[in-house]
C-alpha cells in the first residue's frame, strides 16, 4: 500500500515513522530540480539515511509515499537530479546518502544539521555550490563540514537570520600521497591555493576575518585570475563581516582587474553589478565603448542605456568662453 499526495516535486519516498519523526530511507525523483518535504503525515523529517538519494536502483523496507508534482519524463533513478533542496527539519544524514548523483551541482540547506554519516557525498562531482540558511543566531556546524570533506572549489551563500548574507569562494586543493619506499612511509603533497581557505575555521566557526588575511598570500601562490576575481567581487558586494582594510584589498584588486570584471558580469547580465562596478572603478572610454557594442549584440537594452549613460558621465565637458 503506498500513500499518494501533492508537492512540489516528484518523489518516490520509502519512509518509517519514528516517535514524533519521519526518516526518509529512500528517494528517488524524476526531476532535475526538486524539494524534499519538511513534513510528512503531519510529523517533520528529521532523518536521510543511508544511501537515501543514491543514484540507481535500490529498495528499502518501509512505507511508501509518492509524492507528485508536474509531469516529467526522465527516469526515476536521481541520476539527471542537478538541484536539491533538503527538508528545514533536517538533523541528521546517513553513509552514502548522495551516492553516485553525478550531475547534482547545488545543495539548498539549512543550519541545523547536527551528524553526517560516511562518505556522504561520494562521486558527487559537480556538487560545488551551496545555498545555507541560518534560522539562529548562532552558527552550526555545516560550512566547516562541507570545507572539510570537500577539497574541489566551494561557491557557498550563506543566509544569515536578520537578512544579511555572505557569498564566500573557498578555492580547490588537491592532496596528494607520494611513497617513499626507502622510508616506509607516504609523503603528504598539497597542491593549490585553496588549503587555508578551506580550513579558516576556529572550532568549527567560520572566521570572516581569518579568510580575509589569506587575500595576500593567495595573490602570491599560484593561482587562476578568475578565481581571485570572484573573490574579491563577492566579498564586496555581499560584505557581511568585512573590515575596512579587507575591504580596500578587494577593491584595489577590482580596480587593477576592472576590464575582466566588467566582462565577466556584462557577460552574466547582471545589470545591478556592473552598476556597482562602475561606481568602484574608473574605466577607459574605449572599454566602456566595447562593453556597450557588447551589450548591443547581446540585445541586452537595460545595460546598454546604463553605459551610455556612464559614457556620457565621463565625456569631458566642452569649454564655453563669453564675448
Amino acid at each position: 500500500m503506498e500513500t499518494i499526495v501533492s508537492g512540489i516535486s516528484n518523489w518516490r519516498l520509502t519512509v518509517r515513522r519514528e516517535a514524533g519523526a519521519v526518516t526518509i530511507l529512500r528517494a528517488v525523483t524524476c526531476d532535475t530540480k526538486a524539494v524534499l518535504p519538511d513534513t510528512l503525515f503531519g510529523l517533520p523529517v528529521t532523518v536521510l539515511g543511508g544511501h537515501a538519494l543514491a543514484a540507481g536502483t535500490r529498495d528499502a523496507d518501509g512505507e511508501t509515499v509518492v509524492i507528485t508534482g508536474a509531469p516529467c519524463e526522465a527516469g526515476w533513478d536521481n541520476h539527471g537530479l542537478c538541484v536539491l533542496t533538503l527538508p528545514r527539519t533536517l538533523l541528521r544524514i546517513g553513509n552514502y546518502a548522495f551516492l553516485n548523483c553525478g550531475q547534482l551541482h547545488t545543495l539548498i540547506l539549512y543550519d541545523h544539521i547536527q551528524q553526517w554519516g560516511g562518505n556522504v557525498f561520494m562521486n558527487c562531482r559537480a556538487l560545488g555550490t551551496f545555498r545555507l540558511t541560518r534560522e539562529d543566531a548562532a552558527q552550526g556546524e555545516t560550512l566547516a563540514y562541507l570545507n572539510d570533506v570537500l577539497t574541489r572549489e566551494l561557491d557557498i551563500t550563506v543566509m544569515e537570520p536578520d537578512g544579511q548574507s555572505a557569498r564566500l569562494i573557498f578555492p580547490e586543493y588537491i592532496e596528494s600521497y607520494e611513497e617513499n619506499c626507502p622510508a616506509h612511509h607516504f609523503d603528504l603533497h598539497i597542491l593549490g591555493a585553496g588549503y587555508p581557505y578551506h580550513h579558516c575555521f576556529t572550532q568549527k566557526q567560520f572566521d570572516p576575518a581569518a579568510y580575509d588575511r589569506l587575500w595576500d598570500s593567495f595573490l602570491y601562490a599560484e593561482h587562476e585570475a578568475e578565481t581571485a576575481l570572484r573573490i574579491a567581487w563577492y566579498r564586496l558586494r555581499y560584505p557581511l563581516a568585512l573590515g575596512e582594510a579587507a575591504r580596500t584589498q578587494y577593491l584595489s584588486y577590482l580596480r587593477a582587474h576592472t576590464a575582466e570584471a566588467l566582462r565577466w558580469r556584462l557577460a552574466v547580465q547582471d545589470t545591478e553589478g556592473l552598476q556597482q562596478l562602475l561606481q568602484w572603478t574608473a574605466p577607459q572610454p574605449g572599454l566602456l565603448a566595447e562593453l556597450c557594442a557588447l551589450a548591443r549584440r547581446q540585445g541586452d537594452t537595460q545595460t546598454v542605456a546604463l553605459l551610455l549613460e556612464e559614457q556620457h558621465r565621463r565625456r569631458p565637458a566642452k569649454k564655453t568662453f563669453d564675448l
